[in-house]
This record gives structure tokens, C-alpha cells and sequence, in this order.
């Protein structure tokens, strides 16, 4: 990697002095960046491209070769990367599309070209890549235009990106910030090199501080995982843009939880265990990775925001608010000084500067700016710059004292071209600012979680007390759909409570199950391969007598009968009613990228209309179940609201621990499971699982 990356000689192959094809681009950009190392021309008909002395083969060009970059056809990427193993490059950069993203032919071609790598010891780069840039060496070994202007974005982000397009986007965007790169990758379609090991890379480079990574799709997630935890541990910001999350990978399964926790939320979960700031725009990825390179993290969770104008310290409030930060409440002592230079009658926090005497503008947004990020509630400040008289000398000052006293400040610059000379002035600073609210409000949330996660490491699950792995290994004999009663038999090994019920196979036997269990009853069919029993009215509820038990039993087969013809009714169980209580689905499933996952959300009928839920990856602490639980929207049912008792969180957490300890036991054969209902009921009254499904893959050979 440190050979590719840094490299001290390159093979452009295809050059060209047209800037209209690919391999002239590139050695145009050589040239005018000021690459210092060699620089290799390989066209079999010109003696001399831009100066410098082409050869008409790899094989007859001085070695050694660090890199080669590709600018030919598809159709002659193989021949060529056979001369090159032959000639002795270390790694290749290929440009050409058509091969996996064009099918399974295209799929077929590219397994080839990394045979043929692999066979010569060299690493490739792409396909279907657009290069990459190393502005520290004034290298860009990239087609692409935006390197037309000059000087390339010098810093310390690393960017790797699936799409070339994109990494040269942001490569523009970060020369409007005033930011850089210490290398920007495109990888393409990752045929051998990939994302995580450019991750990896960054992770062990000195010149970068934080990482970038836009992604469509990992090769390994468990190992994106592991260097996301290594990040944490040596301060590296890790910060990544996933597209395509909200269908890719869903399957269509009879579960509730592997339909509910897809592998967009699945993602979003294994991110937010492992301090990766997800964001949604990549525009906004490249601005808080500059944001925490500058200031760092954030201590704390407050938010104070001032402004020279009063519309838009009123409309700073309410984005706040929407965004889900906290703003912060100030001492009293920051208090009393802030109403001595503005009117007693004006809110503190989001705070109005405008129309200040003018002999003391400059004087008060200073000392205003100053008593804001020196309180101690106040973990960031953002400051929304509107019109105002001495505006490019207030911008000047705020910036030069946000990064005096290292306070996270964010600087939103309202006005348009008014303040372009304000923006010129931020750059040489060397202070972020940003032109858009909402990309102000992502830095400062994705900021301030990362400072959470990274003052506060998780902590190791410990798997609950009595819990017995092989007893829930022996619970689980056989593959496929469990019944109902199979379900709740791994679940009591698990230690999950199940009502005192019964199995019976007659209308009489349910009759006596009634009788001992006590009335009222309910009657659900077991049914191997029966998954959503209510929706064929295979469940009867608040039975009260024998008339209503038989007659339950009579309509639970018939409709059996009429929805599974060629299903074997095994009988039904007879239960106690119980609804006094909260209900919810708690469940497990295996993630083919992360592993197993618990998922917990509010339940019954309505689950997947509700659609009200939250994942981890298992297993989890019960620090980290209750934290789930306290991000549902039905959380205030549980917590207790407008006099309600509250219900036992306690139980929940412990149920929520047990579901992820039996997921990580079985692992890949826990395919999918699911309580729903789980009765949680007023705290010290327990939680009991209603309802049970599961599904187990076999055991491996």
C-alpha cells in the first residue's frame, strides 16, 4: 500500500499528449502538478510525450516500476497486466469499466485480471477507478478534470470512495473549503484492493488524521468493524456515506425482524456502536472531517448559537430543536455578563447580537462569542452570520477566536457573494465555515456524537446470569421454521419467560388445558410452516367457557384447512390470557455482513405498520439495551406518562440481553427469531413472551 500509494516512479500506459483522452488527462496532470518522481510514457508509437521520453512497451521502460496506470480498452487490460507482472510493477491503477458492474461476463473478465495479478505478485487498484492523488508528492494519477485546477487540496483527510466521479467531486469541494487530503482513492469496483484496506492504511498513516470513505458496498464488514474500533482508539475520526442502504440486501423473509432490521438499519447500528459518523451527504462527510481536525472533539452535548440578526437567531432556534441537540443552559454568571452588553429582555441562548451601539460592535460580538464558549455546559457554538455593519471584521474575529480558545465552533454564512471576501478570509485562517444551515447542523450532531462515542467506550457484554450456551445449543435439534412450541423451548433455555401452557391435539384436550390453566383462554394452531397466524384467524382470543373453546378449536381448523391445504394441524396451544401490560417484538437475526443482531421495537399486529424500532449488533450490555429501548418512539409508554405506573424496564433489558447472548451463541443458524408480543408488564411484574418464531439454518458440515 505505502509502494502504491506513495510511489516513486509510474508507467502511464496509453499515454498521450490529446488531454481528450484518458492517458493524456493523466500526463497532463503529471506535469502540471509537478510530480517529482519518474514518470514513465508507454505508447508504442511516440518517442516523446510532453517533454518527456515514452517507450514503446512496459517491458522496455527503466525500472523498477512502483505503479502503472491502464488508459487502454477493457478488451486489453489482461495482455497488459501480463506485461506488466512480467515487467516487474508492483501495482496497477485500472480506469476501464465493463467487467463486473456489467454483469456475470463482465464478473468473469475481472476474476481474470486478478488471477493474473495475483500470479505475478502485484496488487491492483480498480477496475472501473478513476486513480487516485497524493498531494503531498504533487502526484495525481488520475483522468479526472477536476485536477485541472491548481494547486491540489493539501491536508490531512483520507478519502476512500467506490465512485471516481464522486472522490473528484469532493477533491473541488475541499479546494472550496480551504481543506485537503492526504490521499484521495477512488477503488472502483474493489476486484483486489478494497475499502477496508485504504482504510487500514489511513488508520497507520502519520499524514492522515481522518478518514472518508464514501461506500456502496463492503467486502468484509466484521473487518470494517475492527478498524472502526482501532480508529476510536488512536482518535482517528472515521466518517462515511453509504449509498443504496434502504433496499440493498433485503430479503424477503416471513420474519418481522430480519424485514424490520434491513441492512440499511443493521448498518446504521454497527456504525453508531463503533464511532463511524454516518452521514448522508458527501459534501457534508468532507466538512466535519475538517471540523474535528481542527477543533477536535467535543467535551459535553450543549449547543449555544448567537447571531447579528433576530429572524435568524428565531430560526436557529427551531433548527436546533428539529436537529435533536441540546442547547445549553448557561450559568448564572454567564448570564449576568451577556445581559450587561445586550438588553435584559432578550433570550441568552440562541442569542440576538444585532443592533448593538457601535462603538461597541466589535467590542460586544467578541465578548459575547467568549462568554458563550467559555461555559461550562457549552460543548459547541454555532455562529449564523446574517447581514450586519463590520461584517467581514466579525467573521475575521470569530474565526480567529474559535480557534484560539479551540472551542468546536461552526460558522454558517448566511448571506451569498456578500460575504465571499468573509470566506476568503475563513480560508486563510484556516477555519471551517460552511454556507447552508443543514450542513452546519450535520457537522455539529455528527461532532458531538463522535465526541460522546469516543468519551465513552462501550463497555464488554458479559452474558447474563445462569445463562447456559449448551443448553441453548441443545434447544435448537433441527433446521427450518420452528413451531411455536420449538420456538419457546429455546427461549426457556435461553431463561426468557413463557406463559404455563398447554398443547393439545382434541377439542376435549383443550377443554381440560382450559380448565387447568383457567379461563379465560386463548387458542393459537401449531402448524409447522404456520407463520402469521392471525391473518388466518388460527388464533382466538379471551375464550371464557367450554362453548367457546370448542368452538375456536372447530374454526382454527377450518381455516387452517382453507389457507395450508397440504399443512398438518399439530394441535393447538391452550394459554391463560394476559394483557395487562406493554407490548412489544424483541428478536434476533443473522447479518450476513456484521453478524447477529437483536432488534427491539414496539409490537403486536401493527408491528411492521408501526415500523418502530432499533438495532444492535449481539450481543449487548444492558447499558446498551436500555439505550435502545430510550430511542423508541414508545418509549414513554414503558417509562411511565401522564400517571401510568411504569412498566419493568428491568425484565425488558434482561430479555433484550438473553434474545443477543442466544443470537451470538447459535450464530449463522439463528436465521431469524421473534417474540412478538413480549408482555412487559408494570415494573416488578416481569415480562413474558406471548409468541414465538424462529426459524434455523442447519448445522454446518
Amino acid at each position: 500500500m505505502r509502494n502504491l500509494l506513495n510511489p516513486r516512479s509510474v508507467a502511464i500506459i496509453g499515454a498521450s499528449e490529446n488531454p481528450a483522452k484518458f492517458g493524456g488527462r493523466v500526463m497532463h496532470f503529471l506535469v502540471k502538478h509537478g510530480f517529482e518522481g519518474s514518470v514513465l510514457p508507454i505508447n508504442p508509437s511516440a518517442g516523446e510525450i510532453l517533454g518527456i521520453t515514452a517507450y514503446a512497451s512496459i517491458g522496455g521502460a527503466p525500472g523498477p516500476i512502483d505503479v502503472a496506470l491502464l488508459a487502454v480498452p477493457a478488451a486489453q487490460i489482461p495482455v497488459t497486466l501480463v506485461e506488466c507482472g512480467n515487467a516487474g510493477v508492483a501495482g496497477c491503477v485500472i480506469l476501464a469499466a465493463d467487467f463486473a458492474e456489467a454483469g456475470d461476463e463482465g464478473a468473469a473478465r475481472q476474476d481474470e485480471l486478478v488471477q493474473i495479478a495475483r500470479a505475478r505478485g502485484m496488487r491492483l487498484l480498480g477496475p472501473n477507478c478513476l486513480g487516485f492523488i497524493n498531494p503531498a508528492l504533487k502526484l495525481a494519477l488520475t483522468s479526472s478534470v477536476a485536477l485541472a485546477a491548481e494547486p491540489m487540496p493539501t491536508g490531512h483527510i483520507g478519502l476512500v470512495s467506490q465512485s471516481g466521479s464522486l472522490m473528484a467531486s469532493l477533491i473541488s469541494h475541499a479546494q472550496d473549503l480551504g481543506t485537503g487530503f492526504s490521499v484521495a482513492v477512488s477503488v472502483g469496483n474493489q476486484a483486489d484492493l478494497e475499502i477496508c484496506d485504504f482504510v487500514e492504511y489511513f488508520l497507520e498513516n502519520h499524514a492522515t488524521h481522518a478518514i472518508c470513505a464514501y461506500i456502496e458496498g463492503l467486502k468484509n464488514g466484521r473487518r470494517f468493524l475492527e478498524l472502526a474500533a482501532q480508529c476510536r482508539a488512536a482518535g482517528k475520526p472515521l466518517i462515511a456515506v453509504k449509498a443504496g442502504g434502504s433496499a440493498a440486501g433485503a430479503r424477503i423473509t416471513a420474519s418481522h425482524t430480519a424485514s424490520l432490521a434491513g441492512s440499511n438499519i443493521v448498518w446504521e447500528a454497527a456504525c453508531h456502536e463503533h464511532a463511524v459518523l454516518l452521514l448522508d451527504d458527501p459534501e457534508a462527510m468532507i466538512q466535519c472531517a475538517d471540523f474535528l481536525l481542527r477543533f477536535g472533539a467535543p467535551r459535553g452535548d450543549g449547543v449555544a448559537a448567537l447571531s447579528p440578526s433576530g429572524g435568524t437567531t428565531a430560526v436557529t432556534a427551531d433548527r436546533i430543536a428539529a436537529a435533536g441537540l441540546r442547547l445549553a443552559h448557561l450559568s448564572d454568571a454567564t448570564q449576568r455578563e451577556l445581559h450587561a452588553i445586550v438588553p435584559p429582555t432578550r433570550p441568552l441562548n440562541p442569542l440576538d447580537i444585532g443592533g448593538l451601539p457601535r462603538e461597541q460592535g466589535l467590542a460586544g460580538a467578541q465578548r459575547c462569542y467568549e462568554l458563550l464558549a467559555g461555559d461550562p455546559d457549552v460543548a459547541a457554538v454555532l455562529v449564523a452570520v446574517a447581514t450586519t455593519p463590520q461584517l467581514d471584521d466579525k467573521v475575521r474575529l470569530w474565526g480567529g477566536l474559535a480557534l484560539a480558545c479551540g472551542k468546536p465552533t461552526a460558522i454558517l454564512l448566511t448571506p451569498g457573494s456578500l460575504v465571499d471576501g468573509a470566506r476568503k478570509t475563513l480560508r486563510e485562517l484556516g477555519c471551517p465555515y460552511t454556507n447552508r444551515m443543514d450542513d452546519a447542523l450535520r457537522v455539529l450532531k455528527a461532532a458531538l456524537d463522535y465526541g460522546t462515542a469516543l468519551h465513552a467506550p462501550p463497555a464488554a457484554a458479559a452474558a447474563p446470569p445462569g445463562f447456559d450456551p449448551a443448553a441453548c445449543r441443545a434447544a435448537a435439534p433441527r433446521s427450518g421454521h420452528l413451531t411455536e412450541p420449538e420456538a419457546k423451548a429455546l427461549l426457556a433455555a435461553a431463561g426468557i419467560a413463557t406463559l404455563p401452557e398447554r398443547l393439545a391435539t382434541s377439542a376435549d384436550m383443550a377443554v381440560a388445558a382450559a380448565q387447568a390453566v383457567g379461563y379465560p383462554v386463548v387458542l393459537k394452531a401449531v402448524c409447522r410452516g404456520l407463520v402469521h397466524k392471525s391473518d388466518i384467524g388460527a388464533v382466538a382470543l379471551g375464550l371464557g367457557d367450554e362453548s367457546a373453546v370448542r368452538t375456536a378449536w372447530r374454526n382454527i381448523g377450518q381455516g387452517v384447512a382453507r389457507a395450508l391445504p397440504a399443512a398438518a394441524l399439530e394441535g393447538c396451544l391452550v394459554a391463560p390470557m394476559a394483557s395487562n401490560g406493554v407490548e412489544l417484538i424483541v428478536g434476533a437475526t443473522w447479518d450476513a455482513q456484521f453478524g447477529p443482531v437483536v432488534m427491539v421495537g414496539a409490537g403486536g399486529v401493527l408491528v411492521e405498520l408501526l415500523r418502530d424500532v432499533q438495532v444492535a449488533l449481539a450481543p449487548v450490555t444492558p447499558a446498551t439495551a436500555r439505550a435502545l429501548l430510550e430511542r423508541l418512539r414508545a418509549w414513554p409508554l414503558l417509562a411511565g406518562t401522564r400517571g401510568r405506573i411504569p412498566a419493568d424496564v428491568d425484565a425488558l433489558v434482561n430479555v433484550m440481553v438473553r434474545v443477543g447472548w442466544l443470537a451470538a451463541t447459535l450464530g449463522p443458524r439463528l436465521v431469524e427469531l421473534d417474540i412478538n408480543p413480549l408482555l412487559v408488564g408494570n415494573a416488578g411484574d416481569g415480562a413474558v413472551a406471548l409468541d414465538a418464531r424462529a426459524t434455523l439454518a442447519a448445522e454446518p458440515q
